[in-house]
């Protein structure tokens, strides 16, 4: 319950801006690449913080450095709600410092509390994940408009599950005090797994495909404002993206754990992001515009948890699993934070969709390619 709690709060709190960037944009003042760095922002707080969060939950345990990022994030939320360019992106920076905590720690904790059911464990939060960012990604529109939120009480509405999971982690802690002192085994000699040329292939396959997600997050719903269809409906397919991800999402970390070799995984996940990529540039026809979307979500739905799983699957204990989660999701992030401000600033220069789509069919390439190599049968 604790798990699925926090897997709840990793995703809406960014998947809420992209619907709502034209919105913001208007109301603050900021161009295109401004408001793809707003969306880079979390994404340099991973890279930033992923490296370092092992090291804390070494000193502080990971059920209390869990708990930590749960109030970070609540904090991160409500000040990026008020409307001002300093507080947008200071709150933005505490959100995606929350988020980083618990994007590192969950694989961990469920690699030492679920060790022979971690495919399983995968699934069921990574799909809770995917959950809460597809309804996140609907629901940010009607908030805004429909009941006159706007786009601060649209963003401030996700501080709530934050507080349900901060109530539950709080009583974890108390009544399990003793087990919750047991926990002090994150290995912080992480020299071996920076050295490992598959750790580091694990690296760029959650980096370039945590660059495809988050640039769908930011601007898939302005490219398909752009084809004529409102913004509402916008956010909504941005929404059925995610929705459709939900079966990728919870059988791909089950099939993987089964699996000795997971390349043919990676393989189809690569090409339904390339072909699904490729027909937003046929986007003026509706039925390719739905396909489109149907296959960006498989492959966004199944990545990420195959990400995660390479996580546990290539490593042998809880140890090496929070050195290559910390290793990969540092490195990968600072990656994948380039890419809103990149697609921004190509849009900005060319005022066309055409380039960054083809951008996101070349890292679709990257993606595959390194899933690939990951997916081979060895340890770190």
């Amino acid at each position: 319950m604790g798990i699925v709690l926090v897997a709840f709060n990793l995703r809406p709190a960014i998947t809420s801006v992209g619907p709502l960037v034209g919105i913001i944009q208007e109301d603050v003042g900021l161009s295109h690449w401004s408001a793809g760095l707003l969306m880079s922002i979390p994404l340099i707080s991973f890279a930033v913080m992923s490296s370092l969060v092992p090291k804390i939950a070494h000193r502080l345990t990971n059920e209390k450095t869990l708990l930590l990022g749960l109030v970070i994030l609540l904090i991160g939320i409500c000040i990026r709600s008020i409307s001002m360019t300093v507080f947008l992106f200071s709150g933005t920076l505490l959100v995606g410092v929350g988020i980083a905590i618990g994007n590192v720690l969950l694989p961990v904790v469920v690699k030492e509390k679920f060790p022979q059911k971690f495919g399983l464990m995968t699934s069921v939060y990574s799909s809770s994940m995917g959950l809460f960012a597809s309804l996140a990604s609907g629901i940010s529109i009607p908030l805004a408009h429909d009941l006159q939120f706007g786009w601060q009480g649209a963003l401030i509405v996700w501080g709530i599950p934050a507080v349900i999971a901060i109530i539950v982690w709080v009583l974890l802690i108390k009544g399990n005090p003793a087990h919750s002192n047991k926990v002090k085994n994150v290995s912080t000699s992480a020299n071996r797994t920076w050295r490992s040329p598959l750790a580091w292939k694990i690296a760029l396959f959650m980096g370039f495909q945590s660059c495809l997600f988050y640039i769908t997050m930011s601007w898939l719903p302005e490219i398909i404002h752009n084809y004529g269809i409102s913004r509402g409906a916008a956010g909504w397919l941005l929404s059925l993206t995610q929705i459709i991800g939900l079966p990728a999402s919870f059988l791909v970390p089950i099939i993987a754990g089964r699996l000795r070799s997971q390349v043919w995984i990676a393989c189809v996940l690569g090409m339904c992001s390339i072909v699904g990529y490729g027909g937003l540039l046929l986007g003026s026809s509706y039925p390719i515009l739905i396909m489109s979307i149907v296959l960006i979500g498989l492959a966004l739905g199944g990545n990420f948890p195959l990400a995660l799983s390479y996580i546990g699957i290539r490593t042998r204990n809880a140890g090496q699993s929070a050195e290559l989660s910390g290793m990969a999701q540092s490195t990968g992030y600072l990656l994948a934070a380039v890419g809103p401000i990149f697609i921004g600033y190509l849009y900005d220069m060319s005022h066309m969709w055409t380039v960054p789509i083809i951008t996101l069919m070349i890292v679709s390439v990257l993606v595959m390619t390194f899933g690939m190599l990951s997916g081979r049968d060895q340890y770190i």
